[in-house]
């Protein structure tokens, strides 16, 4: 049955006549009987053209922490913008926001840029041009953005084709990348501490960076095991690697400090965006002065027209300033916990075998297995349809995850203790329409 309402598949059809199939990402391309149009979203909820409404656990991705058109948001917005949105210069919201987010990740030096994938696209340039080597390292599975040179080995990618684990192979996942670019990046799998060293040890020489989500944003939200993010900062400090964390899921939503501040790891660079903004499009970059100094006028590139932009700052120093002095983060984590707790005793009566996944703020479920997955290669090997099945009777149902199991469940701060019993709700009879 579709998930379009008559009104939703109007405009859908609207849409694919002058979009490419009807959208402006190809992430929100369902096919042509399950592209939703949402028309407005308020708190936890979002509502379609059908005026359908949703709880909803996708937040654009991730970015919505506070919750749907947040009105001390808005209202923030809507003042500064009073005095014109965008300049060839600086503005003071520029450098609150700097301020803020060096202040609260313990990081020295803060650049703006708009997106996820302008910061780290930024970022591995940066560290190039500081150590001087070209090739970097990215786990499989991971997703750094739409730049050329992230686009392997994501979770879009076929497990089985990313060869031996001892030797993998760089799967390119997007035609219109030049060849060549593979010449330049490592893959490995995820918390491989033997595989990593090995890696480093034969190839530092020309190695830049290692970029890493410390948990895996785009495949359940996946873990570092006991005392692998502590190797990776041992073998990337010994061998002058530069090491990025991205934090564009993470950062703002874990805690005030993010992923680096969870798991007590200091890194050389680390970027962020989505929950910056909570929902306003704006990004940055923060690391290390030295390395961030590197980034000289004249000598090495960065800029953008609206970066630093006034509707983009104005957002992140209201949402910055809540989360510093409200106890957002842990409110948040309490009612995902809660969540978590809640679909892992549904699954456990319904004797579907699974294992939960992720922290408490951006957390996944596996199904068909029991044992945590370590990397890519054994996520790939759970029971992705009975997950799809599932999602769908929940959307049915007017609760909104993401019908794909790689992308995790986000929390927000608005999904207060009715709305997470209402899920759960749900969620049992869900469970007991896909099993028929």
């Amino acid at each position: 049955m579709s998930l379009q309402g008559s009104k939703t598949k109007a405009l859908y059809q609207q849409a694919a006549k002058i979009m490419p199939y009807g959208v402006s990402s190809n992430f929100r391309y369902w096919g042509p009987d399950d592209t939703m149009v949402m028309t407005r979203a308020q708190g936890p909820y979002m509502w379609d053209a059908d005026d359908k409404r949703y709880i909803d656990y996708r937040l654009g991705f991730g970015p919505v922490i506070l919750g749907h058109a947040h009105p001390e948001i808005n209202r923030r917005v809507a003042e500064a913008i009073q005095g014109g949105t965008i300049f060839a210069w600086m503005t003071p919201l520029e450098i609150e926001v700097c301020e803020r987010v060096a202040r609260m990740t313990g990081m020295e030096m803060v650049r703006l840029t708009n997106t996820g994938t302008e910061a780290t696209m930024h970022s591995l340039r940066l560290a190039r041009a500081h150590t001087g080597r070209e090739k970097f390292i990215k786990y499989e599975g991971a997703y750094h953005g739409m730049s050329d040179y992230y686009l392997y080995s994501t979770a879009s990618s076929r497990a089985t084709a990313m060869g031996s684990r001892r030797n993998p192979i760089p799967q390119q996942n997007s035609s219109g990348i030049p060849k060549g670019l593979s010449q330049y990046v490592y893959t490995l799998p995820f918390n491989d501490e033997e595989l990593l060293e090995d890696l480093i040890e034969r190839t530092w020489q020309d190695v830049a960076a290692l970029i890493i989500e410390p948990t895996m944003g785009n495949i359940a939200g996946i873990g570092p095991v006991p005392g692998y993010l502590e190797k990776v900062r041992e073998l990337t400090a010994k061998y002058g690697i530069v090491l990025i964390f991205d934090e564009v899921k993470t950062g703002f939503r874990l805690a005030n400090g993010g992923a680096q501040e969870v798991f007590g790891i200091r890194a050389d660079l680390a970027t962020y965006a989505k929950s910056l903004g909570n929902g306003f499009p704006v990004a940055a970059i923060a690391g290390k002065r030295e390395i961030m100094m590197t980034m000289e006028p004249g000598a090495v590139s960065h800029g953008g027209t609206y970066v630093g932009n006034v509707v983009g700052t104005a957002a992140a120093v209201a949402v910055l300033e809540m989360l510093e002095t409200k106890p957002i983060l842990e409110e948040v984590k309490a009612r995902g916990q809660q969540l978590m707790e809640g679909i892992d005793e549904i699954l456990t009566e319904a004797d579907i075998p699974h294992c939960m996944t992720g922290l408490p703020a951006m957390f996944g479920y596996i199904l068909g297995t029991e044992v945590p997955p370590r990397d890519f290669r054994e996520y790939a090997k759970g029971n992705a349809p009975l997950y799809e099945a599932i999602a769908v009777e929940l959307i049915h149902r007017g609760v909104m995850p993401d019908a794909d199991g790689r992308e995790p469940w986000f929390m927000c701060h608005a999904h207060d203790e009715s709305i997470i019993g209402e899920t759960l709700d749900v969620f049992k009879d869900a469970v007991h329409a896909a099993k028929k």
